[in-house]
């Protein structure tokens, strides 16, 4: 009976440290590669020059935190989120390629053109941008942070 235990215990003992490895892999987050190379495969086309973003650069030189740029479905920042934590990318909730065109009957509201992944990122990244070009220079453009299209999107040199 006492080597029954026994086996019993190290079973038991085997399965919670299995257990308590496969539940680690399921919550070990994502990997946060330091660039990020902006081409979605939603898009057929692209119509400017893929943007590669930094998180080093961002957050090294920057100090962005996570939250600046990741919110949650109301488009609070997600204060808590650290490196490895799983995130969705960007298309998962601005799910329309490109951005949304308003019409002369209609003008889109912000949250209508925030559904467009094209107009949600720019939103994003340029408010931002703008914010730290009047932290440093008093003026939201002509700054160190750019926020002209060519700026991000540079063309091809031929």
């Amino acid at each position: 009976m006492k080597l029954f235990n026994t086996k019993l215990i190290v079973v038991a003992a085997a399965l919670a440290v299995m257990g308590g490895v496969a539940a680690t892999a399921l919550h070990a987050g994502t990997e946060v590669k330091d660039e990020i190379i902006m081409n979605n495969p939603a898009y057929e086309k692209h119509t400017k020059a893929i943007v590669t973003f930094t998180h080093k650069k961002h957050v090294d030189e920057y100090k962005a935190t996570c939250g600046e740029c990741h919110h949650d479905k109301d488009n609070k920042p997600l204060t808590e989120l650290k490196a490895g934590d799983n995130v969705q990318n960007c298309i998962e909730c601005h799910k329309n390629p490109g951005k949304a065109k308003s019409t002369k009957d209609k003008k889109l509201t912000d949250k209508e053109k925030r559904e467009f992944h094209a107009d949600a990122i720019h939103d994003n990244c340029i408010e931002c941008h703008k914010t730290a070009n009047e932290k440093k220079t008093g003026k939201k453009t002509g700054g160190p942070s750019p926020t002209k299209c060519d700026e991000c999107h540079p063309k091809a040199k031929k």
